[in-house]
């Protein structure tokens, strides 16, 4: 299809009473460029005598690093009959706004609690006891990082710098750039998840490394005749 092309986005879901409710930030621009990186899992053993150098614990760490670009005037031209209406009234903040909220914690329910606070002030002036209320257990949301149908991966945004650049009469950005860094929670960190929203994340984890082990054998293929060659000439 002339002028098609699949747009990365980023997928939030937040717990309800009911079920839970995504937030689809679309990216306005696909950026041009994505740093992606690798850090090696822990070692079980220190390399030397007995020890195996090749024993590790867990998968390794992987990150991205994108910036996103946002233009208030280009949704305002381009854009459906809502898109230019949000556009007119607040620019690019509601993309912001979106984006800032994936770093604030939500409650994730009664059956998740830690430790505990005790009220009555009373209790430190010797009057009446101090009656214990459980903390109710906190997270940041659940978001997946969606680039194209081999990767959607659970992530957690580590790190985010908006770049403002222009404005409207009002004062609402007009023109902004998002540099985000985003943690995929790996197999081992899946685990701990809490609330209804675990499967999403270990569902889209499986199958983005199903995806990834999949690929890996297709090169495998490509290049069997050229490994045959080197063995062969030993």
């Amino acid at each position: 299809m002339s002028g098609f092309y699949l747009r990365g986005a980023l997928i939030e879901f937040r717990p309800t009473f009911l079920i839970p409710l995504p937030n689809v930030i679309i990216f306005q621009f696909n950026p041009e460029t994505m740093s992606h990186t690798w850090t090696p899992p822990k070692a079980l053993s220190e390399s030397g005598a007995g020890g195996n150098p090749l024993t590790v614990k867990g998968d390794p760490g992987e990150s991205f690093s994108l910036t996103l670009a946002m233009d208030a005037g280009d949704m305002i031209a381009d854009g459906s009959v809502v898109a230019q209406g949000i556009a007119t009234l607040s620019g690019v903040y509601t993309r912001l706004a979106a984006l800032e909220l994936l770093q604030f914690p939500v409650a994730t329910g009664a059956k998740g609690m830690v430790g505990s606070v005790s009220a009555g002030a009373a209790a430190a002036t010797g009057g009446a006891a101090a009656v214990s209320r459980p903390v109710p257990e906190a997270q940041v949301p659940t978001v997946l990082f969606v680039w194209g149908p081999g990767r959607i991966l659970p992530v957690r945004v580590t790190d985010l710098k908006i770049t403002e650049k222009l404005y409207d009469p009002f004062l609402n950005p007009t023109h902004a750039e998002a540099a985000i860094t985003l943690k995929v929670i790996t197999r081992d960190e899946l685990v701990h998840l809490t609330g209804p929203l675990k499967e999403i994340a270990q569902g889209a984890y499986k199958y983005s490394q199903g995806v990834r082990e999949a690929l890996a054998i297709a090169n495998l293929a490509n290049s069997v005749e050229s490994v045959v060659g080197m063995v062969t000439s030993i």
